[in-house]
C-alpha cells in the first residue's frame, strides 16, 4: 500500500478481498467472514482458542472460504484487547496476511449502528470489526521481525531492569 490514507486504505480491498473481523479475548477468538461489500460468508462467528493449535484450524478456514470464494487476498482486522492479539498477529503475519487493527473506541461506537443496543458480544464484535476494516478505518501495526523482534524484546528487558534496580537501590 503506497499511502496510509483511508482512500488508500479502501481501494486496497477489491472484490477478490477476504475481511475478517476478529474478537480478541484472551483465551478464545471468534471471526466472521465477508467480501468487499458486506456480503457474510460465514453464518455464525468462527471459534478458535488463542494457541498454536487454534491459530492453524484458523488458517485452515481461511483457506478453504478463499477456495469456495474465489478470493487471493486476506484482510484480517483485530480489535487491540491487550497483548492478546500480538500472538494471533504473529501467526497471521508469518502466514503472509497482513493484520490491520481498528481502534477499540471506533468499534464501541458503531455497535449501535446495526441494532440499537451497545451491549459486547461475541457474534457481534467481529461484524463490527470487519465493517470498519472495509471503510478503511484501521491501522496497520509495525510487528517486527527477525533481529529487529530481539531488539525490541532486548530493549524491553533492559528498561525492566533499570526500572528494578532504581527500585531496589531507592
Amino acid at each position: 500500500m503506497k499511502s496510509n490514507t483511508q482512500n488508500a486504505k479502501i481501494e486496497a480491498i477489491t472484490e477478490k478481498t477476504l475481511v475478517l473481523g476478529i474478537d480478541v479475548g484472551s483465551e478464545m477468538h471468534y471471526a466472521r467472514a465477508f467480501d468487499y461489500r458486506g456480503i457474510e460468508y460465514s453464518k455464525k462467528p468462527f471459534k478458535f482458542s488463542n494457541t498454536e493449535a487454534g491459530f492453524v484450524t484458523f488458517k485452515e478456514w481461511i483457506l478453504d472460504l478463499k477456495e469456495r470464494h474465489e478470493k487471493d487476498k486476506v484482510i484480517p482486522g483485530m480489535e487491540p484487547t491487550g497483548h492478546y492479539w500480538f500472538n494471533l498477529g504473529k501467526f497471521l503475519q508469518d502466514n503472509e496476511m497482513k493484520p490491520v487493527l481498528v481502534n477499540p473506541h471506533h468499534v464501541k461506537k458503531s455497535k449501535e449502528l446495526d441494532d440499537n443496543n451497545p451491549t459486547k458480544n461475541d457474534r457481534k464484535d467481529p461484524k463490527v470489526i470487519a465493517g470498519l476494516v472495509r471503510e478503511g478505518r484501521y491501522m496497520i501495526p509495525y510487528l517486527p521481525d527477525g533481529v529487529y523482534a530481539d531488539l525490541r524484546t532486548a530493549s524491553n528487558i533492559r528498561f525492566q531492569l533499570q526500572a528494578e534496580l532504581t527500585r531496589i537501590q531507592n
